[in-house]
């Protein structure tokens, strides 16, 4: 059985001559309006600021709490650095986890740095040296028991740019609970750590700090926020690690990026769904060293969509730097129930002058997206006039909002429409 796409009936014109060019169309404008809105990271990026498209804010989390974060999910080995407030994390070379006790760091200055992956949250500064199943970087996957075991140990500098020895000793998997030990270089103060993480499946990552010895919980509920305003390591091409200020993103809202284009610009339909850590970045903005301020790219469009089917525009208007930390941007729902106030239980349509009734005239259907571009052009049999909906085949036709015009040659009438998938 094919799939229809409902169609609703917003206005009925005459027009003085027949004719189905696209400039003989009424406007209408589907979408949601544009909302501006700001964030403040404060004085030197001091905060991290989760956003939801949706409902603005969720939470403001202070960066200088947390060293590590350990991804929540049992199903998990992804452990965090907080490389936006300056911690580092080095894989010890001289020996396995049987030199934990005489650990030395002479030549630490040579030691690789390891940083988060800047496109997979899964990827985490602990994973950086993964090969091949069973192996996830820092531990080696039991086929029997599904735990993670530590077969590698770690120095870790600290945000305070103290330096501390760290052993991830292993993960319980079926438990939810992991197991670390962290000293001083000399030895001195160790701790034995057990971080169950079982009931904090809510959040994505749960944080822990080394200089405290505290856990910390350092962001809301996965399903309540879209972005996340913050600092962290970008990997350049040639792999130099650089310290950004931007937008990092929740894999369960994937976007999608249009440069170089209008801020006008709506058809989110073309590519496909990032989903990577760092989708938007930070290269919508860049410093003028003539000015001695950040400007932001103008040409530049980025979709976000929601788990529900909703997709919001975004684009940033003002970078203020790290006097204030602000950012604003402005939002546009797009697509999603509801855009335009029409649904088929409320259908909010009115048809000047109302005809009513069938008629048998030959007509055209053309199809076009919100940038204006033909899509198909189909011959109907009929078309019922007054009616709040009609239905035709949507072969061909993905998901979201579209104009439609409909052509009735022999009365030179001429009905420009809106529709959008049925649920």
């Amino acid at each position: 059985m094919k799939n229809h796409i409902s169609i609703f009936l917003l206005s009925i014109i005459l027009l003085g001559a027949a004719s189905c060019k696209k400039n003989d169309s009424v406007s209408v404008n589907p979408l949601g309006p544009v909302k501006s809105d700001s964030i403040s990271m404060t004085a030197g990026y001091a905060n991290e600021v989760y956003y939801s498209v949706t409902n603005g804010v969720i939470q403001t989390s202070s960066r200088a709490t947390w060293d590590i974060a350990f991804r929540t999910s049992k199903r998990s080995s992804s452990i965090l650095i907080n490389d936006g407030s300056g911690v580092v994390l080095y894989t010890y070379p001289k020996a396995d986890t049987t030199g934990w006790v005489s650990m030395d760091t002479i030549g630490l200055s040579l030691w690789k740095p390891m940083y988060n992956d800047p496109a997979d949250w899964e990827n985490g500064a602990f994973s950086r040296n993964a090969k091949e199943y069973p192996d996830y970087g820092w531990a080696i996957y039991n086929a029997v028991t599904h735990d993670l075991i530590g077969d590698s140990l770690f120095v870790i500098k600290l945000r305070d740019g103290s330096y501390k020895k760290l052993w991830i000793i292993k993960k319980l998997s079926s438990l939810d609970i992991y197991l670390f030990r962290f000293a001083n270089l000399d030895g001195t103060n160790e701790l034995t750590v057990t971080q169950d993480l079982s009931t904090l499946t809510g959040s994505d990552f749960y944080g822990y700090s080394l200089e405290t010895a505290t856990a910390v919980a350092i962001e809301p509920s996965k399903q309540s926020w879209d972005i996340l305003f913050t600092k962290f390591m970008s990997i350049q091409p040639d792999g130099t690690p650089y310290l950004v200020t931007g937008v990092l993103v929740n894999d369960v809202s994937p976007t999608k990026k249009f440069y170089p284009v209008s801020l006008n610009y709506t058809d989110y339909n073309p590519g496909t769904w990032d989903s990577t850590r760092s989708s938007i970045g930070w290269n919508w903005k860049h410093f003028d060293m003539g000015t001695s301020t950040y400007k932001v790219v103008d040409s530049i469009v980025y979709f976000v969509t929601l788990s529900q089917g909703d997709v919001y525009k975004l684009y940033f208007t003002v970078f203020a730097g790290s006097s204030t930390g602000v950012v604003k941007f402005k939002l546009q729902k797009v697509a999603g129930a509801g855009i335009s106030a029409v649904t088929e239980q409320s259908p909010q349509w009115t048809a000047f002058p109302n005809l009513t009734g069938s008629t048998g005239n030959e007509l055209t259907f053309i199809l076009t997206d919100l940038s204006g571009r033909q899509l198909r052009a189909d011959r109907l049999e009929q078309l019922t006039i007054g009616l709040s909906a009609f239905s035709m085949d949507e072969t061909g036709v993905q998901p979201g909002m579209y104009f439609g015009t409909v052509c009735i040659a022999a009365t030179n009438k001429v009905s420009e429409i809106i529709f959008t998938q049925k649920a």
